[in-house]
């Protein structure tokens, strides 16, 4: 008789729903811990943005900002190692992977099972595509990790996750603060009217200040560095008292 453990139809069942939830804790962080990964450099965006498609500046700007954080990151000294985080499927996720993949680095794919899933991409280095059966697990990955997040154009999924992301970064919930970067200004212009929301009271004009808009990718890169170093600074000095 086999032991509870390895009984697929007990693993399966609702009273193991605990036990799973603790594997989609547990497994992602012993692989993170084994890439030798200290926080993430998340990118989200459309499935459907694909590399010959009518948006295809927007892949080839995912690829060339994800290869340029990738050797930046690997001109560091040892310390801090943060890996390109997607959600390892196609379009700006592939675009990103593929990007830190040019670079010769590591990256990291977060998918999840849907009836409709496509493929893991690629690019992914193989020990870090994970696949989540639970959103809410799959979203904690990306958020405890995450250094920086660069959002690209996207549709209902993007817009969770950058709301999502929003709502904690409001609320501090997130430490440390994460550098949240909106790529494509064109795009999220029409799509998302901030201003409007602060104007009718909904959110605090200085809310607005949560995140910043890039698009080059050498502007957005210049911006997570900043927020980065900011973010490492204050952690090193968290009362601003200056080093004597």
């Amino acid at each position: 008789m086999k032991p509870a453990y390895d009984d697929a139809n007990f693993m399966q069942s609702d009273e193991a729903l605990p036990l799973r939830i603790l594997a989609e804790y547990f497994d992602p962080k012993r692989r993170f811990e084994s890439a030798g990964a200290s926080g993430t450099i998340v990118f989200f965006g459309s499935a459907r943005i694909r590399e010959n498609g009518p948006l295809k500046r927007y892949y080839e700007a995912a690829r060339e900002l994800a290869r340029q954080i990738s050797e930046w990151q690997m001109k560091q000294p040892d310390g801090e190692r943060l890996l390109v985080c997607t959600g390892g499927g196609p379009g700006i996720m592939e675009a990103a992977n593929r990007g830190a993949h040019d670079a010769g680095a590591l990256s990291a794919g977060l998918g999840i099972q849907l009836r409709t899933a496509e493929k893991m991409n690629p690019y992914i280095t193989p020990q870090l595509a994970m696949n989540f059966r639970y959103f809410f697990m799959r979203k904690w990955w990306f958020i405890t990790l995450a250094r920086a997040v660069v959002i690209f154009p996207g549709g209902f999924g993007t817009m969770d996750e950058l709301f999502e992301l929003l709502a904690l970064t409001q609320t501090r919930k997130i430490k440390p603060r994460a550098a949240l970067i909106i790529y494509g200004s064109e795009y999220w212009n029409k799509a998302v009217n901030f201003e409007a929301m602060a104007e009718w009271g909904m959110i605090s004009p200085q809310d607005i200040q949560i995140f910043q808009t890039a698009d080059r990718p050498d502007e957005a890169l210049r911006i997570l560095q900043t927020e980065i170093e900011r973010e490492a600074a204050a952690k090193e000095n968290p009362h601003g008292v200056r080093d004597r």
